[in-house]
């Protein structure tokens, strides 16, 4: 696909994302970063040009992947509790390609992919931090946002780059790498604080909910589907789950 078309999603994703956090609050806007904005529609792209085997082995590649972007998540939200953003997100993108390049070496079925990505989302889940933060609208100024986009399509395209000439192990764990996950945290610690960007991550691993099922839903359903209703359908069973644990972690 496109390398611009790929830019103008990873700028689609973080926009929408800054503007649901300045008019809902830090959780809202890290739902919205954590789901499959960014993948889903380029996988979209990918199933009209490839056949369904190699659409699948992406999907399974794409979820054995997703521990170390849980990691990430962790770690950074840890880390930022005490240390300033560079630090944790250095530290979380040490966490990631550790934890990554070691799964990649692995040949994952797609039963122990499904269940070691759904384990390391409960686990994920209750790993994270809990810091109080009121549900509300967040000032975001204009530069911030512009910056917090151009940042974002900075980082995308030196990924993009250094995904064509690195090894094959190493380029598909760069193109796993959570762009929205790197940026808007960082923007979130140094503007907001820690509370904020614990608020922020928790929210993305919840958005994670709905990427881990975007893509488990993709992989089982191309098994019986035609590839455009499977397609359709996990989308549905991702925003329904995302849906169905905000509204659940709201109540609690």
């Amino acid at each position: 696909m496109n390398d611009l078309v790929k830019l103008a999603l990873v700028a689609a994703c973080v926009c929408v994302a800054s503007l649901a956090t300045r008019r809902f609050g830090h959780a809202v806007g890290g739902t919205l970063g954590g789901l499959p904005m960014i993948a889903g529609p380029i996988t979209g792209f990918v199933m009209l040009a490839n056949p369904v085997p190699t659409v699948q082995a992406i999907a399974l590649a794409t979820l054995v992947c997703l521990p170390a972007t849980m990691a990430h998540l962790l770690t950074f939200a840890w880390c930022a509790l005490r240390w300033p953003w560079w630090l944790a997100l250095l530290a979380a993108n040490v966490a990631f390609f550790a934890l990554g390049l070691s799964l990649s070496w692995w040949p994952w079925s797609d039963w122990q992919a499904t269940l070691l990505v759904v384990l390391s989302l409960v686990l994920g889940n209750a790993a994270m931090p809990r810091r109080q933060v009121a549900a509300a609208a967040v000032r975001i100024p204009g530069v911030e946002l512009l910056c917090r986009v151009l940042v974002a399509m900075g980082v995308a395209w030196l990924i993009i780059r250094s995904a064509g000439v690195a090894p094959a192990a190493i380029s598909g764990l760069l193109l796993a790498v959570p762009i929205t996950g790197n940026v808007l945290p960082c923007f979130t610690r140094q503007g907001h604080g820690a509370a904020a960007t614990v608020a922020l991550l928790r929210g993305f691993m919840r958005g994670l909910s709905g990427f881990v099922a975007f893509f488990i839903a993709l992989l089982w359903a191309l098994d019986a589907m035609s590839p455009g209703a499977a397609y359709a359908a996990a989308w549905a069973v991702a925003l329904t789950v995302a849906s169905a644990l905000y509204v659940w972690h709201r109540r609690r």
